[in-house]
């Protein structure tokens, strides 16, 4: 339910950008879209990276949101939290201590607010969303910024489970930049950060967080009504119920809160959330860019990248067991069609994971890319434990590249099927 709009107000610094009342007839989960944009600014460029504001309601601070898009008028949902009936106001402000030093005037043309009752589809999904507290290396540097946050929910014997999964704009610690994208298609980081079993009645019966070293455990932490706090603690992005310790916590708290939206993944890999916003394959370049992680002739174990977008990107599906695969994508070049391996002779480079997946595979030239062609390889895996290691690919999702401007160019080809894959290297091609 849309409640209103607010009118932008960009004048003297301490002035607010926004503010805006909404009512309530019942208590409510509340969801904010600030439509915001900032003179200069260029995730890409060191100094004019991003502006940041702050959302408060009731006179009481509720998270940040970077604004990482530009000057362009953009959206940036937020969720804002529970709220009893009655009216309450949201004042939206720049923070000056947390915004690149090189940017222009900051606005907000409008604020839409949202409300989902209890009992209406979308609550309890909304209700448990964990609010991430920043990490406190990337306040003032413009990195590893929270794009995105979606959740999966699926009944359970003893009522409904939801698993929340947060995407970052990168992560400065963790697998090298050319292996992220070999193996998963991206330079975003994107992790499961809390998971919730909640009863017919809504309680909560228990609820778990990704820790370091990707350990999940039971959270013990403090929440806001039913919102964990989490704490960003490693350098790639895992999360915790409480402060690192020795940690140096800034003085005053910078919170995350993007609102999170509901994706069925069956048959899909995670990435297809960043295709729902494809805007996050241009900030994760950027970032890339200003990071120097992206080079002309990067070279496979370089741990930097051409520019994405000369990649193929290829999500597909297979049952995996004790073995590792990697695709390969034909391309037409100048001198003729030249066949383009995702794991580039590193055998780091394979995926090794059953299921959807995606990777992505840089090719030569300056011309359009132009994809024919697509082939599979596997290889049993020095350490299986299973006596028959096996790799059967079953679909192939999707297929595409990035245009001048990031955008996702779809290639048309789909496939479904069975084709089982030799495990010694040998390539089995799939025409299109």
């Amino acid at each position: 339910m849309i409640l209103g709009a607010a009118v932008a107000v960009v004048i003297a610094a301490a002035a607010p950008l926004a503010e805006q009342s909404f009512t309530l007839d019942q208590p409510a989960e509340v969801v904010a879209t600030l439509h915001a944009g900032c003179e200069r600014c260029d995730w890409g460029v060191a100094g004019r990276e991003a502006a940041a504001v702050t959302i408060a309601v009731d006179g009481r601070y509720r998270t940040h949101a970077m604004l990482t898009r530009g000057d362009k008028d953009s959206e940036y949902r937020v969720l804002l939290g529970r709220y009893p009936r009655g009216t309450h106001a949201i004042v939206v402000e720049a923070d000056p201590s947390s915004t690149a030093r090189g940017v222009g005037a900051v606005r907000v043309s409008r604020v839409d607010v949202a409300s989902v009752r209890e009992g209406e589809p979308a609550y309890e999904g909304l209700a448990h969303a964990p609010i991430l507290r920043a990490r406190p290396n990337t306040i003032g540097r413009f990195t590893d910024v929270p794009l995105l946050m979606w959740y999966e929910t699926a009944p359970t014997p003893r009522g409904r489970s939801y698993r929340y999964s947060v995407i970052f704009s990168n992560e400065d610690g963790g697998t090298a930049t050319d292996r992220l994208m070999a193996t998963w298609g991206r330079t975003t980081d994107i992790e499961f950060v809390y998971g919730v079993e909640v009863d017919a009645d809504g309680r909560t019966i228990a609820d778990e967080f990704q820790g370091p070293d990707h350990v999940v455990m039971p959270f013990r932490g403090e929440k806001d009504a039913q919102h964990p706090i989490e704490f960003v603690v490693t350098d790639n992005n895992m999360v915790s119920d409480k402060p690192q310790p020795g940690a140096k916590t800034p003085a005053a708290p910078m919170r995350y809160s993007p609102a999170p939206e509901l994706f069925d993944l069956t048959n899909q890999s995670r990435e297809v959330v960043m295709d729902a916003h494809p805007w996050t394959y241009r900030v994760t370049s950027q970032e890339m860019s200003r990071e120097a992680k992206i080079g002309d002739d990067a070279a496979a174990g370089s741990g930097k990248i051409p520019d994405p977008r000369r990649f193929v990107f290829v999500e597909a599906c297979s049952e995996l067991d004790g073995a590792a695969l990697a695709f390969g994508v034909r391309v037409m070049t100048s001198s003729g069609p030249r066949w383009f391996d995702s794991h580039r002779d590193r055998d780091q480079f394979r995926i090794v994971r059953s299921g959807c997946f995606r990777g992505a595979v840089p090719v030569s030239g300056s011309q359009a890319i132009r994809v024919d062609a697509i082939r599979f390889r596997a290889w049993k895996q020095p350490d299986a434990k299973t006596p028959q290691p096996a790799v059967r690919v079953t679909r192939v999702n999707r297929v595409f590249t990035l245009g001048d401007d990031y955008a996702i160019k779809p290639v048309r080809f789909e496939w479904r099927g069975s084709l089982p894959l030799a495990l010694d290297g040998t390539p089995a091609e799939l025409p299109f």
